[in-house]
């Protein structure tokens, strides 16, 4: 058991390895098990297709982040604070590939109608957590209106997702001010959250 989880892992890691130099459009099998040193039956015992590998490597990639952002939200901190290294995680997860990956799996998506329902799950699961954030910041700070917080959670998120996507485009922050855009958000919050409460009229 623990040899097939070493097999299984190193695969899922040479998967990784080789969409990031080639691209998923010229992903192969072959060249998987090659990079893995394991031979090409074991990508289909362990994963029955590239797509179904490809997807368990997006799988594994997001399920460790959106756990590391769960238990980043649920710190005793101010939602300022939270944005700010929130803006940290991006800047890692763009070095890291995990961006890469899920950019290249979204694409395949709009032609594959199964990778587009795995994706999609994956990706609700970051506006499910930062609508509970919002939920939680109603409670610390007032109601949000008039927006709810799905739409919070929406607004939160689909800037980090456009950046992601012009970034990888190589549109840096010299074309296009993505990531410092991103962190004066985080000024703004520290502002709202920072400013003095109103009189009470006496």
């Amino acid at each position: 058991m623990v040899v097939e989880q070493d097999t299984r892992l190193r695969i899922l890691g040479a998967a990784k390895d080789v969409l990031l130099d080639a691209g998923y459009a010229h992903l192969s099998t072959r060249g998987i098990a090659e990079a893995a040193g394991v031979p090409l039956s074991q990508i289909h015992y362990h994963f029955g297709s590239k797509q179904n590998l490809m997807l368990a490597v997006l799988d594994m990639e997001n399920q460790m982040r959106l756990a590391r952002q769960a238990a980043m939200y649920e710190a005793d901190k101010p939602l300022w604070e939270q944005w700010l290294q929130a803006c940290d995680f991006f800047d890692d997860d763009l070095e890291s590939g995990y961006v890469r990956v899920l950019m290249e799996m979204t694409a395949a998506g709009w032609s594959d109608q199964e990778i587009a329902e795995a994706v999609s799950a994956q990706v609700k699961g970051w506006f499910d957590l930062l609508a509970e954030v919002a939920q939680r910041a109603a409670k610390r700070l007032g109601p949000l209106s008039p927006f709810t917080a799905e739409e919070l959670a929406a607004l939160a998120g689909l800037p980090f997702l456009g950046a992601e996507a012009v970034i990888l485009l190589g549109l840096d922050d010299s074309k296009i001010a993505g990531r410092p855009a991103l962190r004066k958000i985080g000024e703004l919050l520290r502002r709202l959250e920072e400013a003095p409460e109103p009189e009470r009229p006496r």
